[in-house]
């Protein structure tokens, strides 16, 4: 069976597309989309409430390894991660190690969460509905939770993680730079 040169030309652009287009999905940081943090970028700068409405500013952790962690309310794989969260916070507390977790819900539904199921490390609210997606804006080009980066003590992005941790995958993602 004989085949045109054009027809394997054309093949060959349409898996070149298709892996180029692959490579941007599953390259975690990869973006280059206007307004997504990348990988040695300074941290944005934001204020969001914290479920009782009072404001606060990333700044206020200036100095730390902080771990900002997204999630919400409603999604699974979140609510199993926040006691690794929880648990690593207070391990590494006295190393100069923050987590903070920001909800991407409504206000109420993360203060009904919160009641339930405490954590002891600060929880923001960034509801999608008056704030905006800061996960976005962190890097989270793909839109999915949980989604977690980690910011030096300097405020600059050290990595980014797309999906849920246990805790010898966070342990070890945290080491090099405790």
């Amino acid at each position: 069976m004989r085949r045109s040169p054009a027809w394997i030309v054309v093949l060959a652009l349409l898996a070149a597309t298709a892996g180029l287009l692959a490579g941007r999905w599953f390259k975690p940081g990869s973006g280059g989309g206007e307004g997504y943090s990348q990988v040695g970028a300074a941290r944005a700068a934001f204020v969001r409430p914290d479920p009782e409405g009072k404001p606060r500013d990333i700044g206020e952790w200036n100095g730390k390894l902080i771990v900002l962690n997204f999630w919400a309310s409603w999604c699974a794989p979140c609510r199993a991660e926040m006691p690794v969260l929880d648990r690593i916070a207070q391990r590494h507390a006295g190393r100069g190690l923050a987590v903070i977790g920001i909800a991407v819900d409504e206000v109420a539904a993360t203060r009904e969460f919160l009641r339930e199921h405490p954590v002891g490390y600060p929880i923001l609210v960034d509801d999608p509905q008056t704030d905006g997606n800061l996960s976005t804006i962190y890097g989270n080009e793909r839109k999915v939770l949980p989604y977690t980066v980690l910011i030096g003590r300097d405020g600059r992005i050290l990595a980014q993680h797309f999906g849920l941790f246990d805790e010898s995958a966070l342990s070890a993602w945290l080491q090099p730079h405790l």
